[in-house]
């Protein structure tokens, strides 16, 4: 096929891709040894390059030729690297234990710089054009943060605005909101844009030991919102993980039985809204997109019912459901909430305070808290993107890939939010990747653009490729196949040439 002239840049990914060391062996298909791929887009013609994130981890496993730092679903020991009773000693001193820095999760943009992320408070700065690892970053030196999400959001001015949790720091638990500026001063250009991190706003956890659990948060022009999940994160259970022999993973828990709580923190005066508002429970990982719209709020995120899907990607799991072709216990099912910011006060206990034509509902407690219904948008996709242009404000498409009730991706999606419209593109034998939009220079319309995936067969026959469709019509522009063997990944990002630093720099 034929590329868009235009298309100029690299579509960078991340992902796990080394899961046997020597004779020892991952448990979880997320713990895996990251693994860079870019794609570079140069005149109509695409380039492949893919490298191992050269991580602190990565060096101390290799040189052992074993595992030896453990990761969220795998306890390693005794660690080469460190004297055990040293070790053990810190566990019992330290709550919070030495985090992995194998980000293998996304890509985030902090001003000029490019860094692999993961859920820890590591991470890596790499260069997008080698795949050279650079330096290593601790959000914990720059503000007291012990984990943090690896989608973070950029605001108009490409700020970076992210959210950490903050575990028993002085006494509390909390979660903390925090922005990276997308400059420095001139004077201080050796110094990290780090330095610059400032804290927005804390919301305190509801638990003093048990932190909810979340991998993304959403944000609209005014308003951050952060979800408060009753899927829950153990501290006296990971600060004793190691010495009885067990993983982080399974010191989280779901709590059925509990409330979802809304979190919403006005972006101007950086204080969280006083009114109460929850839902049923659920477990989120992706966040699609939110907007404000006549004194509400509309968010709409993808919920499971369980926290299955993440013990479905333990190795031992995802064997069996590919030969068995299980079924998901809980399906991914897209949800809007519609929550009403600006109600009537005196309005009647028990009435639907939200007034914009929808089958969400808002209803005013006694206590005067607001519980939230939401309407179902669709079911069954994943990995969510939208036109970035639109982060935040009213929009009409995702794009996402459809998981067919097992965790293997089968087709990409484009759903029209409005009409519940759905045009899809899928082969058989073909596995996509997270679709990336990437906006036409001349863009009038929300879907002026491509989609870009990369695709792994799962007839080892035949090549992967980089699928490059009009995210208009999602009819195929053309195919890069790429000769090598290429693993599934996780998330990612495109720079545009205009945002890559040349060689001279």
């Amino acid at each position: 096929g034929q590329l868009p002239t235009w298309l100029q840049g690299i579509l960078l990914r991340n992902g796990p891709g080394m899961h046997t060391i020597g004779d020892t062996t991952y448990n979880h298909w997320f713990d895996g040894l990251a693994l860079l791929h870019s794609f570079t887009f140069k005149n109509g013609e695409v380039y492949y390059r893919s490298k191992y994130l050269r991580s602190d981890t990565y060096n101390c496993n290799v040189e052992a030729n074993r595992i030896v730092v453990s990761e969220f679903g795998t306890m390693a020991y005794p660690d080469p690297c460190k004297n055990i009773f040293a070790k053990a000693f810190s566990y019992l001193s330290h709550t919070i234990p030495e985090f992995t820095d194998n980000c293998l999760i996304n890509i985030m943009k902090t001003g000029d710089d490019f860094y692999a992320t993961s859920e820890t408070n590591f991470i890596r700065k790499i260069d997008p054009q080698t795949l050279e690892t650079l330096d290593k970053v601790d959000y914990s030196k720059y503000t007291a943060v012990n984990l943090a999400t690896s989608h973070p959001h950029y605001d108009s001015a490409g700020n970076i605005l992210n959210m950490g949790t903050s575990i028993v720091d002085k006494g509390k638990t909390k979660y903390v909101l925090f922005k990276i500026p997308s400059s420095v001063p001139e004077k201080e250009k050796k110094k990290s844009y780090f330095n610059h991190v400032e804290v927005v706003c804390t919301i305190p956890s509801r638990s003093l030991l048990h932190p909810s659990y979340y991998h993304s948060f959403g944000m609209t022009e005014n308003y951050i919102i952060f979800v408060e999940q009753p899927f829950r994160l153990d501290i006296v259970k990971m600060a004793t993980a190691y010495i009885r022999g067990v993983n982080w993973a399974s010191c989280l828990s779901y709590h059925k039985e509990d409330k979802t709580w809304f979190h919403f923190v006005d972006r101007k005066t950086k204080k969280e809204i006083s009114t109460k508002f929850y839902t049923d429970a659920l477990v989120l990982f992706h966040h699609i997109n939110a907007y404000e719209e006549d004194g509400h709020i509309v968010f709409d995120l993808i919920a499971y019912t369980d926290n299955s899907l993440y013990d479905m990607f333990y190795l031992k799991n995802l064997n069996k459901y590919l030969e068995e072709n299980d079924k998901l216990s809980s399906v991914p099912t897209s949800k809007r909430f519609i929550v009403p910011l600006q109600h009537d006060k005196d309005a009647e206990v028990g009435s639907n305070l939200v007034t914009l034509p929808s089958a969400a509902t808002a209803v005013k407690e006694k206590d005067g808290s607001v519980y939230c219904q939401p309407e179902v948008l669709c079911q069954g996709i994943e990995l969510p993107r939208i036109n970035y242009d639109y982060n935040g404000k009213n929009y009409k498409y995702v794009f996402a890939t459809r998981v067919q009730w097992n965790p293997v991706p089968a087709e990409l999606v484009k759903f029209n939010m409005e009409t519940k419209e759905t045009l899809q593109w899928g082969e058989d034998h073909c596995w996509p990747s997270e679709p990336v939009f990437v906006p036409s220079p001349d863009a009038k319309e929300e879907d002026d653009g491509v989609i870009l995936s990369c695709v792994v067969m799962t007839d080892p026959k035949k090549a992967p490729f980089l699928l490059v469709l009009d995210a208009k019509t999602f009819k195929e522009l053309g195919r890069a196949t790429v000769n090598i063997e290429m693993h599934l990944d996780l998330h990612g990002i495109f720079i545009p040439e205009k945002d890559l630093k040349t060689e001279t720099e």
